[in-house]
């Protein structure tokens, strides 16, 4: 019987885990930190071992196939380790998609996928298919192979997911944006990269389909990255008022004015699952109408409320520089901007005319401000540091007028103050609703 290993013991790990299992291997979990209740409820339930707080070199290098957690990166010792004795270390996007005949849309990008990859399932959905989404989206790939069946998944994938991933393949395939992110990982090297989030191209056959924006210079310039012998087409925004898409002698056009998504940055979302949506043969009318009744995700450019005239959106999700040009790019009021948390290599000069001409206030939230602080302190008026969530509904009401938006837009990873972006937006929509009554 061969043996696997998962390395840690989250939504992605644990569902590896089962899936390993009811494949016949024999199954061992470990996490150097300690396994959420859930996760651990659900290993028990599938007799699956385990171990928390530490790794157990001895047992995990006698694996045959080693499935690391996307969060462990390249440089970690265990990992070092395994790729010295040369053991099979691979993604659970990797390991699930060898028991799967589903068709796979799959999306990659620095910006814009979970959107992306929500519209399209919603799209599929309403069509009546048979779908569900995963990667970084909802619950794992493996989980739902090993306990429901599915015909589509629409997969979400980061770079982290994509470098351990070799016979996957994806049947659509998308790259958003590619911008400086994650640079921290890639030995602050931009080409490396460029070249993971390409890996979404591998072994993909003339009868896929793949995209790339032309108007990214990082994706347009990059083609020789491109893997597989997918049909490849370059997507872009013009400024007619219809959104325009023509593929496989079919031509679909809605008006920009109606969709509910706003700001161009959606735009780029709304083109790319069209395409999906053409590929898969869904009809005109039903597309339309499903795109017409797609509601924003939450913690992305969410209006949560009005408090004395004044606008509060949380853009939680935002944790590049990239994504927050697009929120500014989208704001038409005067800005009180919320930023800061853990910097993962940021370049601010790229949206330093947009902060000059659009943020009245800057409000530094977190310990790490200096670089902030650094970027900003001749364009924008004020600029306050607020170390965290106690005082910051005081500088905003203060500092606010009506008719201003203040806009949570960090351009930073959350892990300073927080567990997740998630968990950042959520705290500030309560602190938003306290402050209401």
């Amino acid at each position: 019987m061969k043996k696997i290993v998962i390395l840690g013991g989250g939504e992605s790990g644990c569902g590896a885990a089962v899936l390993a299992k009811k494949q016949g291997f024999k199954v061992f979990v470990s996490d150097s930190s300690e396994i959420k209740k859930n996760y651990k409820k659900l290993l028990v339930s599938y007799d699956i071992s385990w171990e928390e707080g530490s790794h157990s070199y001895p047992k995990i290098l006698d694996a045959d196939i080693i499935i690391k957690s996307p969060g462990i990166p390249e440089k970690a010792e265990i990992i070092k380790k395994i790729v010295d004795l040369d053991i099979e270390l691979i993604d659970e996007i990797e390991f699930a998609s060898r028991y799967t005949n589903a068709k796979l849309i799959c999306i990659t990008g620095s910006n814009g996928k979970t959107t992306t990859v929500s519209l399209i399932f919603h799209i599929l959905k309403y069509a009546g298919l048979n779908v569900s989404y995963a990667g970084n989206i909802g619950k794992s790939l493996a989980l739902q192979v090993a306990e429901n069946d599915y015909d589509y998944y629409v997969v979400e994938l980061s770079s982290f997911q994509l470098d351990r991933m070799f016979s996957f393949k994806a049947d659509f395939a998308a790259i958003m944006n590619i911008t400086p992110d994650h640079l921290d990982r890639y030995e602050y090297d931009i080409n490396l990269y460029t070249r993971s989030k390409f890996r979404i191209s591998r072994n993909m056959k003339e009868d896929d389909l793949f995209l790339y924006s032309s108007e990214n210079k990082l994706s347009a310039e990059n083609l020789n990255y491109i893997s597989g012998s997918p049909e490849t087409i370059a997507f872009k925004i013009d400024s007619e008022d219809a959104l325009k898409v023509t593929y496989n002698n079919r031509d679909f056009s809605i008006d920009k004015r109606y969709l509910p998504l706003k700001g161009k940055h959606n735009l780029y979302n709304y083109t790319v699952a069209i395409y999906a949506s053409l590929f898969l043969g869904i009809e005109d009318d039903l597309l339309k109408e499903s795109l017409l009744s797609f509601m924003p995700i939450a913690h992305r450019l969410e209006s949560v409320d009005y408090i004395n005239g004044i606008e509060f959106i949380n853009d939680s999700k935002a944790t590049n520089v990239d994504s927050c040009w697009y929120a500014l790019d989208a704001m038409n009021k005067p800005v009180i901007w919320i930023a800061g948390g853990v910097d993962k290599g940021n370049d601010y000069s790229l949206i330093a005319d947009l902060v000059e001409e659009k943020v009245k206030v800057l409000i530094c939230l977190g310990e790490y401000y200096e670089k902030l602080d650094s970027a900003f302190k001749d364009i924008v008026p004020k600029i306050y540091k607020i170390p965290n969530l106690d005082s910051l509904m005081d500088v905003c009401l203060n500092e606010g007028e009506e008719g201003d938006v203040v806009l949570l837009s960090p351009c930073c990873a959350s892990f300073d103050l927080f567990t997740s972006y998630i968990d950042r937006g959520n705290q500030f929509k309560d602190l938003i609703q306290k402050n209401k009554k």
